[in-house]
């Protein structure tokens, strides 16, 4: 049986994996991992705006993994529209790229599902191999922190390098030219990077289950002498 300070440490190590899986899931189904502004160029075009009319053409857009919604402004007023990357708009992007930022966020969760499971096993029991004790618990979240960050990067690859907003923005527009004024990364995203800082708290907590806190002394009560003179009374 564990002692009290290591099935602590290993409780508070499950809760921060159950923390990690919960911001990966989240991530996954929100559609806020980029938030921007699009101008419709051709309306702006059309009435020859200049800069102070040109926010009558600004719109904003915003999405994630698999859906998302935009308005636009292009002098018919603001007409808002959903947005779903599957199955058509995939076709139109990096569809490899933005198939593997989701493989790998499923990995990340499937080994801080096993990371949690390897907690609990140690929070109840002593390992007798190391893979199932401290060494594998490192293991685990490495491999959950680095297949995370791979599923950023991929992400980011595609924003930066791809001109992914303003594919999404464009798609299924025949009549008008829709322009990203600016994107940025909004908190789905932000939820990823939160999930491979848990995975680095993990180790940190399992290291600290290794200290050995000194235990408390137990006083013995002193036992009476009983001397010779003692014996005669």
């Amino acid at each position: 049986m564990p002692s009290l300070w290591k099935r602590i440490t290993f409780s508070v190590a499950s809760v921060l994996c159950v923390g990690s899986v919960v911001l990966l899931v989240v991530a996954l189904s929100t559609e806020r991992w980029v938030t921007g502004r699009i101008l419709c160029k051709t309306g702006a075009e059309i009435v020859n705006a200049s800069d102070p009319e040109l926010e009558q053409f600004i719109g904003d857009i915003y999405y994630g993994l698999f859906q998302g919604g935009k308005s636009k402004k292009c002098g018919l007023g603001n007409r808002r529209s959903k947005i779903y990357i599957f199955p058509k708009l995939v076709r139109t992007l990096n569809g490899g790229l933005h198939m593997m930022v989701i493989l790998f966020l499923l990995v990340a969760v499937g080994f801080a599902i096993v990371s949690l499971s390897f907690c609990i096993y140690n929070a109840r029991k002593v390992p007798y191999q190391s893979i199932k004790g401290h060494k594998g618990l490192y293991l685990w979240n490495f491999i959950a922190a680095l297949f995370g960050a791979l599923a950023l990067l991929c992400f980011l690859a595609a924003l930066r390098h791809h001109s992914l907003t303003e594919r999404v923005a464009n798609f299924h527009e025949n009549l008008f030219v829709l322009v990203v004024m600016d994107d940025s990364l909004d908190w789905s995203f932000w939820l990823g990077v939160g999930s491979i800082a848990t995975h680095f708290a993990v180790c940190g907590v399992v290291a600290m289950s290794r200290i050995k806190l000194p235990k408390p002394e137990i006083k013995k009560p002193e036992e009476p002498t009983i001397s010779s003179l003692d014996l005669l009374y």
